[in-house]
């Protein structure tokens, strides 16, 4: 490849990069035709982009970002796949799945990733990753926090309202 052709693919690269804010690198050199085939099906239904890249490409254009993924370098050795997404834990429930799915393989093997600014190497990680929440489920848990105390004190005015009212109605009953 010319290096003018490899300027153009570390560009594409790290334009692809800048789109998703979780970042796994893959292992999935071994899986025959037809489990490669399922893996891209089922990461296309589940919104995460498969790509296959060589390292050095990869190195170069993450170099270029402003985001420091320093951390994966090491990671960056033998074949390597990404899996790209915009919920941090979106490809590690993915690859769990497939695994639990495929329980003859070891396949697709967790290298390293990027989510929510931290780096996590190695397969050990992947259950920790599977319990990451994402920035809108925070939101909503918070949310969701924030309301209860309004709902109970509205709900006990509320009631308490009627109390009143049934306590005043009995009252004006008696006479």
């Amino acid at each position: 490849m010319k290096k003018e052709d490899k300027q153009i693919v570390i560009e594409k690269i790290a334009g692809v990069l800048k789109e998703y804010s979780a970042i796994y690198l893959v292992q999935t050199t071994g899986m025959d035709a037809e489990m490669t085939s399922a893996l891209r099906r089922a990461s296309f239904k589940a919104d995460v982009k498969l790509m296959v890249v060589k390292n050095t490409l990869v190195k170069k254009a993450m170099e270029q970002s402003d985001v420091d993924y320093s951390g994966l370098y090491p990671a960056l050795a033998g074949s390597t796949s990404l899996m790209l997404s915009n919920t941090g834990n979106a490809p590690a429930k993915l690859i769990k799945d497939f695994l639990k799915k495929n329980k003859n393989s070891q396949l697709p093997l967790l290298k390293a990733a990027y989510v929510e600014e931290s780096v996590y190497m190695g397969v050990e990680q992947l259950d920790a990753l599977c319990s990451i929440k994402s920035k809108n489920e925070l939101i909503a848990d918070v949310v969701a926090l924030l309301q209860s105390p309004a709902k109970n004190v509205v709900s006990a005015l509320q009631s308490g309202g009627n109390k009143l009212h049934g306590i005043l109605e009995t009252l004006s009953n008696k006479e």
